[in-house]
């Protein structure tokens, strides 16, 4: 039996580049299992992990910004999830975790993740976890999130080539002669025929009149072509209009999924002694373990056959 010093000091003592030459090899093997299946996208969320120090050992304020030290001089004080039952803030490191959706069965598997502690936005950390899968040798095209890792300039595109669609954000402005719920673009206010998506380039869509010849009695004084420039809300790279995008935010909800389980089943949420190094490396075992057990099968509930079981017992006839 390995004595539980040792499995400590092995997890701590693992550096971030065997943390993920260790799960390079288990995706591989994911990957050769076929449990993937063949039409997935990926998602980007994130988790709390608290700390249970609650009180900090000291407070201090530096130029202008107060800095509050904790025994746990790596994790920090940050905004939780609106959660009832809860504070509204937690005390600890936040979890980003990059997950694989099949996009036919809504299973959904951790791939990779990132630590840092809870103050820092999640924004800061969709080009890090998008460059580090690549890295792995994982191909990704579409990028499922909520609005905190929205890619606002289009830099991630330009750079990875990955599009991030995010449900539109309520503070977009909504562009002139747009149904602001089904993303229906027209020309003019006297136009009722939706127009057709062409193509998008330097971060702005082109649209061209949907009518067919004869069928719009202003088509001799209408321009039948208009631009809009990308934003946060109905018209990120993928436009919120077409149906498939939708489908992707609806799917996003199936990213809690993997941090349920490395809460529960391997046992994260109850780890009290924190640091970020020891931390990591548990997230990353953690994640393995997940992927072992679904490729091992072990979790899987058996299907008992009808046919086989005893009849009920008759009081009556007794």
């Amino acid at each position: 039996m390995i004595d539980h010093t040792q499995l400590c000091r092995f997890r701590t003592g693992l550096s971030f580049p065997q943390q993920v030459n260790l799960m390079v090899y288990i995706l591989h093997h994911f990957k050769q299992s076929g449990l993937l299946g063949d039409c997935h996208l990926h998602g980007i969320d994130s988790t709390e992990l608290a700390n249970y120090c609650k009180i900090p050992l000291a407070s201090i304020e530096i130029k202008g910004k107060k800095i509050r030290i904790y025994n746990d001089i790596d994790c920090d004080c940050g905004a939780r999830r609106n959660k009832r039952d809860k504070s509204k803030y937690v005390i600890g490191y936040r979890l980003h975790t990059l997950t694989a959706i099949d996009a036919k069965t809504g299973h959904s598997f951790p791939l990779a993740s990132l630590l840092a502690p809870a103050n820092h936005h999640d924004s800061h950390f969709l080009p890090f976890l998008v460059n580090l899968a690549q890295a792995m040798g994982i191909d990704i095209k579409l990028v499922t999130a909520d609005e905190a890792y929205h890619d606002k300039d289009g830099t991630l595109f330009k750079e990875t080539g990955v599009i991030v669609t995010t449900p539109p954000s309520s503070k977009a402005l909504l562009p002139e002669y747009v149904d602001g719920n089904s993303g229906t673009v027209f020309c003019n206010d006297s136009c009722t025929i939706a127009m057709h998506h062409v193509g998008f380039e330097h971060q702005i869509h082109e649209y061209k009149c949907g009518a067919e010849s004869g069928e719009c009695q202003h088509s001799s004084t209408c321009t039948q072509y208009r631009t809009i420039q990308m934003d946060s809300g109905l018209f990120q790279q993928i436009p919120y209009e077409i149906e498939q995008i939708k489908q992707a935010h609806d799917i996003r909800k199936n990213c809690e999924r993997p941090f349920n389980l490395l809460k529960n089943q391997t046992g994260l949420e109850n780890v009290r002694v924190r640091s970020q190094y020891a931390t990591m490396a548990r997230c990353t075992l953690g994640s393995i373990a997940v992927l072992l057990i679904k490729m091992s099968g072990t979790r899987k509930k058996e299907q008992i056959n009808t046919s086989q079981q005893l009849p009920l017992f008759d009081q009556k006839a007794a």
